[in-house]
């Protein structure tokens, strides 16, 4: 059987690159993951030039589109550097998150009681089937999309009122140069000494993208529980020295990193070999693949 291969192009530190091959639904697979430090141009010229060479291509870094409460919001520079593959599928991971995160909470409830926590959405806009799942579950959420994307203090109490957020600022939102909405680069691996470090002290959870958990959280994560996902070794092991109880990702772990959702997402297209997919589409492959969270108990006695 002929080996697939998908590449997962991003914007992010080259520093956390890999190469994982393995097996998906019986078909050998070749995921890989190559940053660009940041350049927008260089990641351009990568999809040109392995567009008709590999399977699929993944985009990390950046997300073609956001999707809240039925719209989809598409980011200017997302679609403008998805243009240099002519040939070659380009996914961003949206698609899948929407289904697989709304999966991963609903059978945490079992676990963590999610009526029980406060929890911290780091990104309620971009993991929005996650935040309709823990809203729906009875989770005490704040949102804080406007303070990490936009650097304004305006965390958000309500799913409502994150919806209506949306509704207004993403229209402008998108139309951003994407390093003004999400750190790329080693801006990925810097903690940042910032107010936004405040918001999370009184949090039991902790959710949503990992770069902005990495970078804008407070040194001493004690008794936290982290819901994410992309995690490297080294990032595991920062967590656990900052004290993190569990860290869960909503992807199993590969040579000890968890897959991001653009990996997997260009992964399930190689293998079924359709494009696009549908929601009724990652239904039956994250079934059929038995693909489950990673949980890591990093201080269980905390």
């Amino acid at each position: 059987m002929k080996l697939k291969h998908v590449v997962s192009v991003g914007l992010g530190s080259s520093f956390r690159d890999a190469a994982i091959e393995t097996e998906l639904l019986g078909q050998p697979i070749l995921i890989e993951r190559r940053g660009t430090d940041g350049d927008v141009k260089a990641a351009a010229r990568l999809l040109k030039e392995l567009d008709g060479q590999v399977d699929a291509f993944g985009l990390g870094g950046i997300v073609l589109f956001i999707q809240v409460a039925g719209r989809k919001y598409y980011l200017r520079d997302a679609l403008k550097l998805a243009s240099h593959a002519k040939q070659t599928p380009v996914v961003c991971g949206a698609g899948l998150k929407n289904t697989l995160e709304r999966k991963v909470v609903r059978n945490l409830d079992a676990r963590l009681n999610w009526k029980t926590k406060r929890v911290l959405m780091v990104s309620g806009v971009e993991n929005f089937g996650m935040a309709e799942s823990l809203d729906e579950l009875g989770a005490n959420v704040t949102y804080l999309d406007a303070v990490m994307v936009l650097g304004l203090p305006l965390p958000l109490g309500s799913l409502k009122g994150l919806s209506r957020a949306a509704r207004v600022l993403a229209p402008l939102a998108t139309q951003l140069p994407i390093h003004m909405l999400y750190p790329t680069g080693k801006q990925q691996e810097a903690q940042a000494k910032s107010w936004r470090s405040r918001y999370f002290k009184d949090a039991d959870v902790i959710t949503g993208d990992f770069h902005y958990i990495l970078r804008h959280a407070p040194a001493d994560l004690s008794g936290k529980i982290i819901l994410t996902n992309t995690t490297t070794p080294d990032n595991v092991e920062q967590m656990r020295r900052r004290g993190v109880k569990t860290l869960i990702t909503a992807t199993p772990r590969f040579d000890g990193r968890s897959l991001s959702t653009n990996m997997l997402e260009a992964a399930f297209v190689a293998v079924a070999e359709k494009f696009p997919l549908d929601e009724s589409d990652y239904v039956e492959l994250i079934e059929a693949s038995g693909v489950e969270p990673s949980v890591l108990e990093l201080n269980p006695s905390s």
